[in-house]
């Protein structure tokens, strides 16, 4: 099979179209053929290095440390059921799903592995397979911080980086439970968030959201630059500021920053069950999280997309195919 193959850290073009061995499934696990995937943050700065202040030690358990672990990026994937292990019962070739693989990667490539006990679901059926997959890493991210936090009709919620992959999909969601959203993103992407929900926007290059004196229910931080110590005063008392991007002195200050200032701080980390996957697929289907497409390249052109990608301006998802 073809796969985005990457053997060493760095620039996009450490990242070259490879023939590999299709990988042949354990008794739990299914075999994805893949149609689309999504060059996401996270596969950026796995490829380059570029990990958070603090957490290259940590990661580099995950990731590798003088050269990649997992050579074939890509956290997610929309496709058909190639085939099956002996003790799979959830799913059977021909079926069609969208499968979050989280930090076992593989996405990249024309078939991936994952348990049928992971982050897979049945695809939305009204999606095709690169709508179905922009919405799986920010869509799932988004949903599992957010429900974290009661968000409603009468609170406040800002939205960092709107209009990024998780940061589309949280404007969304906290606009479907009947929050006022405040996007922070930048001018060129200000009538993409109106028309995702957003009640306002604040343009970042601008005004600084944490020295207007606004304060919030709920701040969903998906860039990084919004920490404990810039974002705590704009939050109200007893609201919640949700660290989707952190370095190591957020990560490992988050709980006793929330015992210190009764105000709750969350970094942890997002699981990915079949449950989760599930109601997102439902989400997406009946519309609440539509998806954000920026661009689409294929399998060939995988160095171009991670250019894009590294760019930091992306809206929504950039798309690779497949098929």
């Amino acid at each position: 099979m073809r796969a985005a193959v990457y053997r060493r850290f760095g620039a996009p073009e450490v990242v070259q179209v490879e023939d590999v061995a299709i990988p042949t499934p354990g008794p739990d696990e299914v075999l994805i053929r893949v149609h689309a995937s999504t060059v996401s943050a996270a596969d950026h700065r796995t490829r380059s290095g570029e990990i958070p202040k603090g957490l290259r030690l940590l990661a580099g358990f995950s990731i590798g440390f003088l050269r990649p672990r997992r050579p074939v990026l890509g956290m997610d994937a929309a496709g058909i059921v190639e085939a099956v292990g002996s003790r799979v019962t959830r799913f059977r070739p021909g079926d069609e799903v969208i499968a979050m693989l989280g930090a076992r990667f593989g996405g990249h490539a024309e078939y991936a592995l994952i348990s049928q006990n992971g982050g897979i679901a049945a695809k939305p059926a009204n999606l095709g397979f690169a709508d179905a997959v922009s919405v799986v890493f920010g869509g799932i991210t988004a949903l599992a911080f957010l429900n974290r936090v009661c968000t409603g009709p009468g609170n406040r919620v800002l939205v960092n980086g709107a209009s990024g992959a998780v940061g589309s999909a949280a404007v969304q969601l906290a606009k479907h439970r009947g929050a006022h959203v405040t996007a922070v993103t930048s001018a060129a992407h200000r009538d993409l968030v109106l028309g995702l929900g957003a009640d306002e926007v604040i343009d970042y290059a601008v005004s600084d959201f944490a020295a207007n004196g606004e304060l919030y229910d709920v701040i969903v931080d998906c860039v990084g630059n919004a920490p404990f110590e810039r974002a705590a005063a704009s939050v109200r008392p007893g609201g919640a500021l949700l660290l989707v991007v952190s370095d190591r002195k957020g990560l490992f200050g988050a709980a006793r920053q929330s015992r210190a200032s009764g105000k709750v701080v969350s970094v942890a980390s997002v699981p990915y069950t079949p449950e989760s996957m599930a109601a997102l697929s439902r989400l997406a289907g009946s519309g609440v999280i539509r998806p954000v497409i920026d661009r689409t390249y294929p399998l060939a052109d995988i160095v171009d997309a991670h250019r894009y990608v590294d760019a930091g301006h992306k809206a929504g998802s950039v798309i690779l195919t497949l098929a």
